[in-house]
């Protein structure tokens, strides 16, 4: 049942934990400067700050009158239970119903979920034609207690297996890579997938180097790496393209190819100063260079030091952090500027995709009318299609889907959270009320918000895929009506590793059940409709492998025609050992 007109979400369930869905190493967490030691724990930063001040929180439900009727004890490691407050985040009157809260999203001490430790693992769901990518911007994590440095552990085994030396190949062209294939399949298992091809990252400065985007076309592999952008033929991983290098390091990516085309933001230097201010346009199936041009500086504190890169049919916006700029993406043409509105809102991230363009405002920042509001704008000339108001107190931090719109909002003073849908006219539909606890995997900006680039949360036919954050054994994949915000159904993991949604296609949800250091990850298919939702294999990773494809760092995954690909986000530095860049395995 819905919402009754003119009231506001509720509250739902089962915080987003913005950590990892599987765990080895985490992914996403503030830059740091040159030479600093990588922070440990998972999730965003452990130092105090908006989203993880230390404390119980136990207040009543993020819309009620009275007290929700549920709560949660603290969580193991001490992090402290949601509170959710009274008010929820639409400018209206509070609702009659009330729901308690899970952990908020990136405290100190969140519980790591099965198999210990969590990997952060941006999940990227490829088309046939077109692949998506993490956000353009984002800024990921270096480092944690299980990666960045440690190598993997041998374990003793009873089916004795050829021991695995990951092969040295750097990527760019100077060699096939053949012989290394082949070593990595000598102890393949009937039944097992191929390993296709691999390769290791460029050299990176120790304080290490963002790696991203990954796009997928139906004849290439493209992946950024500090300098560089790569493409590889998807089915034997020899070079596509020669490597193409920017004068400074990549800071931004399209998140999706336009007439097969991306556009790559890079600084225009080195110091505290430099600016991401440099756009260039990229054939993917052949490394022609497009239109290059330039992001002009906004006002004085509207900064183009991180930019987000968005696309929204031949629309390409920039975000900067007060501000947007519109550029034609296949000629580099200005279109128009999204600007401050009102007496005090100013824009402060976008997100876009299938035609539609989705604008989050900040209102009255420090004033007693401080506030957010929504907007979809034209992505043609950036005229106002709608505007709604969110309540006093929460924030809009990350868009689980554009059309629909699917929203995550979190109220700071108060430690709570919400995941609402909108209608195609910026109404307030329903809201997630399923009482569990989630794990995706989001972006994090420094200047603005990071409202794309949510992996593990899949929307598709009106219904919302979610992975559950479990502290022991398998997790579950948890479908999620958006006409009610109830649920539809759960399915578990196979194995005692987590399960995370990657894409919809066919009648089936895509899922990944990653990896351990002694078996193979795999792709499985869940049948969406019908009475029975059980994971059938589509490809069983090889057992042989199983420490490279557990081990790559802060990692991304795509699944293309019938090929699983898994790369890295983030490049350490560590000189010790080659870094991980790519891998592809298929039948």
């Amino acid at each position: 049942m819905t919402q009754p007109p003119g009231q506001p979400p509720q509250g739902g369930f089962g915080a987003p934990q913005d950590q990892p869905p599987h765990g080895h190493a985490p992914q996403a967490q503030p830059p740091q400067p040159p030479n600093t030691p990588p922070q440990p724990g998972y999730g965003f930063p452990q130092q105090p700050g908006p989203y993880a001040p230390p404390g119980p929180y136990a207040q009543p439900g993020p819309y009620a009158q009275q007290p929700g009727p549920y709560g949660y004890p603290p969580q193991p490691g001490g992090a402290a239970p949601y509170g959710p407050p009274p008010g929820g985040p639409y400018a209206q009157q509070p609702g009659p119903y009330g729901y308690p809260q899970a952990p908020y999203p990136g405290a100190p001490g969140t519980p790591p979920g099965p198999g210990g430790s969590r990997k952060k693992t941006a999940i990227i769901a490829g088309a046939v034609a077109a692949a998506l990518l993490l956000v353009g911007g984002t800024v990921y994590a270096v480092t944690s207690a299980d990666s960045g440095g440690k190598k993997p552990v041998a374990h003793k085994s009873d089916d004795p297996k050829p021991t695995v030396t990951a092969p040295v190949d750097p990527g760019d062209g100077s060699g096939d890579g053949r012989s290394d294939t082949d070593d990595l399949n000598a102890g393949r298992k009937p039944g097992e997938a191929k390993v296709l091809w691999y390769k290791t990252a460029p050299d990176a400065p120790g304080s290490g180097a963002d790696a991203p985007g990954m796009w997928i076309t139906g004849r290439t592999a493209v992946k950024a790496a500090y300098k560089q952008v790569f493409a590889y033929r998807v089915a034997d991983g020899n070079p596509a393209w020669a490597p193409i290098a920017f004068p400074q390091k990549i800071c931004a990516v399209t998140p999706d190819p336009v007439g097969g085309k991306i556009v790559v933001g890079y600084m225009n230097g080195v110091s505290d100063r430099a600016k991401c201010d440099q756009l260039q346009q990229i054939d993917l199936d052949t490394g022609k260079k497009g239109w290059h041009g330039e992001i002009p500086e906004g006002g004085l504190f509207d900064s183009a030091m991180n930019v987000q890169l968005i696309t929204s049919g031949n629309t390409l916006l920039v975000g900067r952090s007060q501000s947007g700029i519109a550029f034609d993406i296949r000629d580099g043409h200005k279109l128009y500027e999204s600007k401050k509105y009102g007496e005090d809102c100013f824009p402060a991230g976008f997100t876009g995709g299938g035609g539609r363009l989705i604008q989050v405002a900040s209102c009255g920042t420090g004033g007693s009318n401080e506030h957010d509001e929504v907007r979809q704008l034209d992505a043609v000339t950036g005229k106002v299609k709608w505007t709604q108001p969110i309540k006093k107190g929460w924030r809009v931090q990350h868009a689980y889907a554009v059309n629909p719109l699917v929203i995550y909002l979190v109220n700071d003073e108060k430690k709570a959270w919400n995941i609402s849908t909108l209608t195609d006219g910026g109404k307030f539909r329903s809201e997630v009320k399923v009482d569990e606890k989630f794990m995706t995997s989001c972006g994090w900006a420094v200047l603005n918000r990071a409202l794309q680039g949510c992996q593990g949360a899949v929307v598709a036919d009106d219904t919302l895929y979610l992975p559950t954050n479990a502290t022991t054994g398998p997790n579950e994949i948890v479908a999620i009506s958006l006409a009610t915000g109830k649920e539809k159904w759960r399915v578990k993991s196979p194995t005692d590793e987590s399960m995370t949604p990657v894409k919809a296609e066919g009648g089936k949800l895509v899922a990944y059940v990653h990896a351990s250091y002694d078996t193979g990850g795999r792709v499985v298919a869940i049948p969406v409709s019908g009475s029975v939702h059980r994971a059938g294999t589509l490809l069983q990773n090889p057992s042989s492998t199983a420490e490279i494809e557990d081990t790559f760092f802060s990692s991304a995954i795509a699944w293309a025609d019938g090929r699983f690909y898994l790369s890295s986000n983030r490049l350490t530095g560590n000189d010790d050992d080659k870094e991980k860049l790519m891998m592809a395995f298929g039948k």
